[in-house]
């Protein structure tokens, strides 16, 4: 499937090309990936940064480049992630450094999530958090995701924010 395009209010989600790797990698190698596994080195970046764009190609899904439409500086990325790492399919988002708190998380996970519902025969999504991540919970809650308990996840410590389709 090829990714499509997306428009929000302030934001403009795209596929990844390869020049954003640069910063990619840089956020990978930042402390703000202690929730997600990291830091890693390049060639973990580059391991997630081809995951991120396989799926689209795999799965019909995959991850897409958040960028302020006005500035044209890309702040960060959401995606659909999917496959043998992930029981259920995740909505996940991360942003850069100097870019946190401006509620594009939420913007752009939101127009993600909506697009899914909408393009995609999936029921619900889940989003996977670290319990000490405080920032990526609030966002959860803000979409509208609930904790599920009893939902399966990679990795035990982490929690499952369900994202229920809402009905037309």
């Amino acid at each position: 499937m090829t990714p499509p395009v997306l428009h929000t209010q302030r934001l403009t989600l795209r596929a990844p090309v390869m020049a954003d790797f640069p910063a990619y990698a840089a956020f990978w190698a930042s402390d703000r990936v202690a929730y997600m596994g990291g830091p890693r080195d390049a060639a973990g970046a580059w391991f997630w940064f081809c995951h991120d764009v396989a799926q689209w190609a795999l799965l019909g899904h995959g991850a897409l480049m958040v960028v302020h439409t006005a500035s044209g500086e890309t702040v960060g990325q959401v995606g659909l992630n999917g496959g043998p790492k992930f029981p259920e399919v995740e909505l996940g988002w991360l942003v850069y450094q100097g870019h946190a708190g401006q509620g594009y998380a939420t913007e752009a996970a939101g127009a993600l999530r909506d697009w899914a519902f909408a393009s995609l025969p999936m029921q619900s999504l889940v989003s996977y958090i670290d319990a000490d991540n405080a920032a990526s919970i609030r966002v959860a809650q803000r979409l509208g995701a609930e904790l599920d308990s009893t939902g399966p996840r990679p990795d035990p410590e982490d929690l499952v924010w369900r994202h229920a389709r809402r009905m037309q």
